[in-house]
């Protein structure tokens, strides 16, 4: 029975690696090289994406590369996720539903000697699909108006190869390298008066990113974490096409020209994290972080990069009781987190809010755990005439834990 709910899990996330090709459909995925896509492994979207200060020692934990120092000996772990999202946006003057089916991560780590763990992860990025009709945006100096239409595909995936080596039974320390690679695809269409430019363009990027961590253990129920992911330059190139309609004329501008784009910047980042255990069945994670996007000096047509701040709290517990009962064994969690965006809007700050929560369930004689979680979350407000999404996402997360090397005592 146990491998049978297995591989039907792992079915089933296989499975949503083909509705992938359209991650997200938000109007935000417009800006730079779209929106910035969660994919936390484990138990994470259960506790609202915080946890910087857990170890690896029971499922892999993205979100701080020092946590590999305490993935336990001759223990081989794999991590594949996948995400169900039903998003209403709404405006002022209108409102639609739309359903997506995403890909979350596949990752793998093990143990390198007792004291360090290595790690190799695939997951997306972020998202470029997006898709706006007739929006009426002002002329700069005017007081007329034009339309835009647009749609859009692709982003950017990210490949991390990461180390963690523990000194001592308290301190770890941590590196991880981002390969971070893709393309986005649009086509947009300005209408003035009664004249119409359509600009089809495919964008590629690459470049480099790394990740620095530490983990300390003040004591045996209290860990604090800092993370510190460093500033990079994603290179970037295009193929461009442009016409122009009126009067029912086409007029070709541009017809597959090749060029180089503005490098996106990543941003300097700054995060540390607490981990608090009571009583050996509740445990509480804090994690603050704080992204410098103000300083990479980018801006976009519609919007301008700002400096964001983000909070995440989450709570696990575990029953102590009679470990002869399933129940027992399960670990319930719930969390919340917040940000002020890093996108600014015609002034107005694009926020997201979200709340979860969720349940680490074991299979029976492994030390596998299947993690599922729902959150509820908005981002943007229609008072700051923006547009606002309210989404539900239920995340399922395979955490597959097994022993290396170790020969059997009992068949």
């Amino acid at each position: 029975m146990k491998n049978k709910i297995i591989y039907l899990t792992c079915f089933i996330l296989l499975s949503l690696t083909s509705f992938s090709q359209s991650i997200s459909s938000s109007p935000y995925s417009l800006y730079g090289v779209g929106s910035v896509y969660d994919s936390d492994f484990g138990i994470l979207p259960s506790i609202g994406s915080s946890g910087m200060a857990l170890p690896s020692s029971s499922f892999i934990n993205n979100l701080n590369p020092a946590s590999l120092g305490f993935i336990p000996l001759n223990h081989f772990m794999f991590d594949i996720g996948g995400k169900a999202i039903a998003t209403t946006y709404q405006s002022s003057s209108r409102e639609e539903k739309r359903n997506n089916f995403q890909f979350s991560h596949m990752a793998f780590a093990f143990p390198v000697t007792k004291n360090s763990g290595f790690s190799l992860a695939l997951r997306p990025y972020s998202s470029g699909a997006f898709k706006i009709s007739n929006l009426a945006l002002p002329i700069e100096n005017s007081q007329e108006y034009y339309y835009l239409t647009a749609v859009g595909s692709g982003g950017l995936n990210n490949f991390d190869f990461s180390y963690g080596y523990r000194f001592g039974k308290k301190l770890s320390l941590g590196f991880s390298g981002s390969l971070l690679f893709g393309n986005t695809a649009d086509e947009r269409n300005f209408l003035i008066q009664n004249t119409l430019t359509t600009v089809t363009k495919k964008t590629s990027y690459n470049g480099l990113r790394a990740t620095l961590g530490a983990q300390y253990k003040i004591d045996s129920t209290f860990t604090i974490a800092p993370v510190v992911k460093l500033p990079a330059q994603i290179k970037a190139s295009k193929i461009q096409s442009v016409q122009v309609i009126a009067d029912e004329v086409i007029t070709p501008i541009e017809t597959d020209a090749t060029s180089d784009v503005d490098d996106f910047y990543m941003p300097l980042e700054i995060g540390v994290g607490f981990s608090k255990r009571f009583k050996n069945n509740l445990n509480v994670t804090l994690d603050y972080e704080k992204s410098f996007w103000s300083n990479t000096n980018q801006s976009e047509l519609y919007g301008n990069f700002v400096n964001q701040d983000r909070f995440a709290l989450g709570f696990t517990y575990k029953a102590k009781k009679d470990y002869r009962k399933y129940w027992d064994h399960v670990q319930y969690a719930m969390g919340a987190n917040f940000d002020n965006g890093y996108l600014e809007v015609d002034g107005k700050r694009v926020n997201n809010a979200a709340i979860s929560i969720g349940l680490s369930l074991p299979i029976e004689n492994t030390l596998t755990t299947l993690n599922i979680s729902y959150s509820y979350g908005q981002k943007g407000r229609i008072t700051d005439n923006l547009i606002k999404e309210n989404y539900h996402k239920l995340s399922l997360n395979l955490s597959l834990d097994g022993i290396w090397f170790v020969k059997r005592k009992f068949e």
